[in-house]
């Protein structure tokens, strides 16, 4: 045979080589990953018929505060405006499909975080049961972020909240990649996108504190904490700036202390916490209260509102101060009531109904409406960002199918308690490592659903970003490395020889036939 045709036919032989082993490998990613394409394929379908049934961004009222942000690049008061610079990033584009799609986008990849870090952690823990089950596990603690239809309808909104627990999960996937051989640039990109997430919606800074401590017990290194700790100052410290420059007071806002308030506005007597006259213009355990409609918000936003008195309204940083004098007082002088407003609106969240809270117009505006429901002045607010997208429309039979989904495909109250419980499950079997990797994500899931309740009021809309770290919770508490078997004793090796001597292996064979006869 010539040279040529031996060429000819190894080549022949390598290609088919080479095709096998693609082939093979593409055999082990369908069966490792292949329910997750499905999964992940329907709900990108569920986005796309979301759009196409609304296609423009539906409105909440803090849409307007976001939207003016964008338009003028001012920060405001009221809020964070860490959305509006989101927002003016987007605004070249002068569309809001396009915000739609970066914010289904974010929903849809905070998803595959989720996958990634359970069928990462179950795979480590079960080696040997096959490709198939941490897919399979994984994909099915997926399907609560991937499919929520309040979810997906709160990322179809101009609100901030999709942003925030994107970059909070991006946050925490960077801890929990490699958290006990964190590199410290990779503590410094933690930092930074939890620091982020906390200049959208101010109730990231207390995650920020939970990281560093769970970063602690997974002894991820002084390197890697200290990244973080010097990374998270940045966003901080530039978005303080320019708040300053807008308003001449170093703040993220002025307003933080009037939430608080309005968080004691549903216990506080005045007859116990005897507040200063001036302050005296926030009680309200002398007014009748409003049927339908929470304490909180009726003391924001009411018509006889304390802070109608106020010039400037709460705009003034005087309204601030009062408030807060007022809300430490009423926390200070009634302790057990203020736990008790706490831990009743935070098992709110495992209710099995979503009640009208807090009013019944708030909880509607959660819903996919009907075309009658639109209102032309918020198109006439959004056209100079968004022109002809800003239109509100409904289009059929896409906008029914939304709403008819969004009747039954959501993770009910028991459903998330179901999540925590397992979670915490995972945190107790853990507890020599005082809750291993499973704490941070659990810790992450309690804290969105406390702090708000103990900072503002309960909204349905401040339990959605807990779903995605509970499930992770759920999921890492699987991730628990089987015990090995308990092997015999192993026999006891042999010393190293002596320079000079011969160990057994180098003994000659037939010396060691004869030991052996």
């Amino acid at each position: 045979m010539s040279d040529e045709a031996t060429n000819v036919q190894g080549s022949s032989r390598s290609t088919r080589g080479l095709a096998r082993g693609l082939m093979g490998g593409l055999s082990r990613f369908l069966l490792g990953h292949g329910l997750f394409l499905v999964v992940l394929a329907g709900a990108v379908v569920t986005r796309w018929i979301a759009v196409r049934g609304f296609p423009s961004v539906l409105w909440f009222g803090d849409s307007n505060t976001y939207l003016e942000g964008a338009l003028h690049f001012e920060p405001s008061p009221l809020r964070p405006g860490g959305y509006s610079i989101f927002l003016w990033l987007l605004k070249p584009f002068h569309s809001f499909l396009v915000v739609l799609a970066a914010q289904h986008a974010m929903g849809v990849l905070t998803g595959v975080m989720v996958y990634a870090l359970v069928w990462r952690g179950i795979r480590a823990a079960w080696p040997r049961r096959g490709v198939w089950l941490p897919g399979l596990v994984a994909s099915l603690l997926s399907v609560p972020v991937l499919y929520d239809a309040y979810q997906i309808q709160l990322e179809h909104m101009l609100v901030s909240d999709e942003l925030f627990t994107f970059l909070l999960a991006a946050g925490v996937t960077a801890v929990l990649w490699k958290p006990r051989r964190m590199s410290w640039w990779v503590g410094a990109l933690a930092g930074l996108l939890i620091s982020s997430a906390a200049m959208v919606r101010s109730v990231g800074l207390p995650m920020l504190i939970v990281v560093l401590v769970c970063m602690l017990v997974m002894r991820s290194g002084w390197r890697a904490m200290a990244a973080t700790v010097v990374a998270a100052v940045i966003p901080v410290a530039l978005y303080m700036s320019w708040f300053h420059s807008a308003h001449g007071k170093y703040a993220i806002t002025t307003t933080d202390r009037i939430w608080l308030y309005g968080r004691t506005a549903d216990f506080a007597r005045c007859d116990i916490i005897k507040p200063d006259p001036d302050v005296a213009i926030l009680c309200r355990d002398h007014l009748t209260p409003v049927p339908g409609t929470a304490p909180a918000f009726q003391a924001l936003w009411g018509d006889d509102s304390g802070f109608k008195k106020v010039p400037g309204w709460m705009y003034n940083p005087k309204a601030n101060e009062l408030a807060g004098e007022f809300a430490m007082a009423a926390i200070t002088k009634q302790p057990g009531d203020y736990a008790r407003v706490v831990v009743r609106d935070t098992f709110r969240s495992f209710e099995w109904e979503r009640k009208p809270y807090p009013r019944k117009s708030t909880v509607e505006e959660y819903e996919f409406p009907v075309g009658a429901s639109l209102r032309d002045d918020h198109a006439l607010r959004a056209y100079p960002y968004g022109g002809k997208t800003a239109q509100a429309r409904v289009v059929e039979p896409y906008g029914d199918w939304m709403r008819d989904y969004q009747d039954w495909a959501f993770v009910r109250g028991p459903y998330l308690g179901v999540l925590m419980a397992v979670g915490l499950l995972g945190v107790l079997v853990r507890v020599r490592r005082l809750g291993g990797e499973v704490l941070l994500p659990w810790s992450i899931s309690l804290a969105l659903l406390v702090v708000p309740a103990a900072t503002a009021d309960f909204d349905y809309r401040y339990v959605l970003p807990a779903i995605p770290f509970a499930a992770l919770a759920a999921g890492l508490t699987f991730a628990r490395r089987p015990r090995p078997a308990v092997a015999p004793p192993a026999a006891a090796e042999p010393s190293s020889p002596e320079p000079g001597e011969l160990s057994d292996d180098s003994e000659p064979t037939e010396n060691r036939e004869k030991v052996g006869r």
